[in-house]
């Protein structure tokens, strides 16, 4: 895969980088307090074994987990990420899957190539104006019928928000504004959830779980 080009690609790998051990460490068992968000991933897991036997990826993967977890729930699953050093840390944590040095905004992968693609937590550093084109990426590498899954942070109805993020910029999206831009490329929506935010999490979660549609606009034939 090319190495990040855009400005904004190369801040966010260079800063994952950086705190990649201390990013690690904070993430890794962070699935064992939340079982919504476990239950999203579980549905989305059950659709795409249902629909057969294709391969599924997590796009910006950081140091592995949600990848093994996903293999755990009976996935053909493999990882991308652009912090070569986050990458290191999932093929150490996981020798036993393929982790590969990335961008989600263009997979080295056929088009069609997947059943499933998890995209957890990662878009949130996109500058909104950036962000339409990584959904027609997504659209490409999904068979027709396969299943896409977004995590973010949600600005709970109001505007697309910058904020502080830890590691480096990100951004709350309303979750009707990301299905809508989702919408735009083919994707027909599945199911929703927002979880408001535990005591030690400052903003409330989305979780947008679409498939992809026959043709480049959407299907709405089935939507009643």
């Amino acid at each position: 895969m090319a190495e990040p080009s855009s400005p904004y690609l190369t801040a966010t790998a260079d800063a994952y980088d950086a705190v990649a051990d201390l990013y690690a460490d904070f993430v890794r068992d962070s699935l064992d307090r939340l079982p919504l968000d476990r239950a999203m991933v579980a549905v989305f897991a059950e659709l795409v074994r249902a629909a057969g036997p294709r391969p599924v990826v997590e796009a910006g993967c950081g140091p592995g987990y949600m990848t093994a977890h996903l293999r755990d729930l009976g996935l053909d699953a493999f990882g991308v990420d652009l912090s070569p050093a986050l990458i290191d840390i999932a093929r150490k944590d996981h020798p036993d899957l393929r982790f590969e040095v990335g961008s989600m905004g263009a997979f080295d992968m056929a088009d069609g190539e997947l059943g499933g693609l998890l995209s957890w937590y990662s878009v949130i550093h996109i500058p909104p104006p950036e962000l339409p084109p990584y959904f027609a990426e997504f659209r490409r590498v999904l068979a027709p019928g396969g299943y896409l899954l977004l995590g973010f942070f949600e600005s709970e109805g109001g505007p697309v928000l910058q904020f502080d993020h830890k590691v480096t910029p990100a951004y709350r999206w309303p979750i009707d504004d990301v299905a809508d831009l989702a919408r735009k490329e083919g994707f027909v929506e599945v199911a929703r959830m927002l979880r408001e935010p535990l005591e030690d999490e400052r903003f409330r979660r989305g979780h947008l779980l679409m498939r992809r549609g026959r043709t480049a606009a959407a299907d709405t034939s089935s939507m009643e």
